[in-house]
């Protein structure tokens, strides 16, 4: 292979004058301070990214109100600002129960500008076999301080994205979000029109009814219609929320339809929602995890954890989540959202076969490529490596 070569047009002059300019910036820098002269969380764009997306918030359970016997909503204040939200969004909790360490997300009912007053609210629900919900609504109490990280989350009113009337779809405590939209457009806060069509078994299941019905008679833009779909009673809709329901309050004008709730409403709108003929842009599900059909008898298998070099070897069911045996045996594993869209407890499979049930596969590309995975969507189904962070 022949060698080129190359030649640059220049003078013993410029050499000079490099060498001499180096000398000067080197005895410049070795003479200033070891000290920035501004400390960088003064910076104003500093402030104002930590105040929007601090890394933790300690948060002071202030008071607590009961809804029955199924349901409590938790009041939170701060001795610093709060981070601010737009409605729709949740708070991840991080909790200590037991040997287990675990974060679980809920969204803010409250309106978004309560966090400028200084205040969240969320709903937590009782539901069967529910490790933190249950300890929630068993353990916390008035004056307990816990963790949450700032808000986040995507099912929130865009202009620019969303039709201007909004069909929000709720059932159960998946009211909470459309309860804060609902506060913010009765504030100003925000600029669009709301159907609320609003599942339950029963009138007595209904969260927030005496508030819901005095935003829907004071603000024309906000309408409340409840469906029971276990009881048969004077005013309300019978049935599930369909696309026949959905047609009879749906206004004339294009809308969108905001949907949360449990799984099981989930899939009955997959089959329904196509029946309005509305452009898939316009549809808006909040994330859920569906969860892996329960083996009757369940195989366990071995997870090695590589955590910053350290290895750990921990036991794992078939029938729970890579992340949630992390949890369970005490691995701190950054994590938000349990459903796979946020990202945060992406990990590298090492080695091993896992499953992720059908719609809750959200990695990149890439990241399949790489056999990279999301572990609160993957369940074991041989011996694992991991590495995590």
């Amino acid at each position: 292979m022949s060698k080129k070569k190359f030649s640059v047009n220049g003078t013993f002059k410029d050499s000079v004058n490099t060498i001499k300019f180096l000398t000067e910036r080197k005895q410049f820098i070795d003479s200033a301070p070891a000290v920035l002269p501004t400390r960088s969380d003064d910076f104003g764009v500093n402030k104002v990214a930590k105040s929007l997306h601090p890394k933790e918030q300690k948060l002071v359970i202030s008071r607590i109100e009961e809804h029955g016997n199924i349901a409590k909503s938790y009041y939170f204040k701060s001795d610093t600002e709060l981070a601010y939200f737009k409605a729709g969004q949740y708070l991840t909790f991080k909790l200590e129960i037991g040997n287990s360490v675990v974060t679980r997300s809920y969204s803010i009912a409250s309106s978004p500008a309560s966090a400028l007053n200084g205040e969240y609210q969320i709903t937590v629900k009782r539901i069967a076999d529910g490790f933190v919900s249950d300890y929630i609504l068993d353990n916390w109490n008035v004056g307990d301080e816990v963790i949450a990280y700032a808000p986040e989350g995507n099912m929130t009113y865009c202009p620019l994205r969303d039709a201007q009337n909004i069909v929000a779809i709720a059932g159960g405590s998946g009211i909470t979000p459309f309860l804060s939209l609902a506060r913010a457009i009765d504030q100003g806060d925000e600029d669009c029109t709301l159907t609320l069509l609003y599942g339950c078994r029963t009138s007595d299941e209904i969260l927030f009814k005496s508030e819901l019905d005095s935003l829907s008679e004071r603000n024309e833009k906000i309408n409340v219609v409840y469906v029971l779909s276990h009881s048969d009673e004077d005013g309300y809709e019978k049935g599930f929320v369909g696309a026949d329901i959905i047609k009879k309050y749906a206004p004339d004008e294009i809308y969108s339809v905001f949907v949360c709730g449990p799984g099981g409403m989930y899939k009955f709108l997959e089959t329904e929602l196509p029946k309005l003929q509305i452009e898939r842009k316009y549809i808006r599900f909040e994330v859920f995890s569906s969860g892996k059909k329960v083996d009757e008898e369940p195989n366990e298998y071995n997870i090695t954890v590589i955590n910053r070099g350290n290895e750990t070897v921990i036991k794992a069911s078939s029938n729970e989540t890579v992340l949630c045996a992390f949890e369970r045996a005490g691995i701190e594993v950054p994590a938000r959202c349990h459903t796979g869209e946020c990202g945060f407890c992406r990990s590298k499979l090492v080695s091993g076969k896992v499953y992720i049930p059908e719609g809750e596969d959200k990695r990149r590309i890439a990241d399949m490529q790489f056999n990279f995975i999301h572990p609160c969507c993957c369940y074991p189904e041989s011996d694992l490596v991991v590495r995590i962070n």
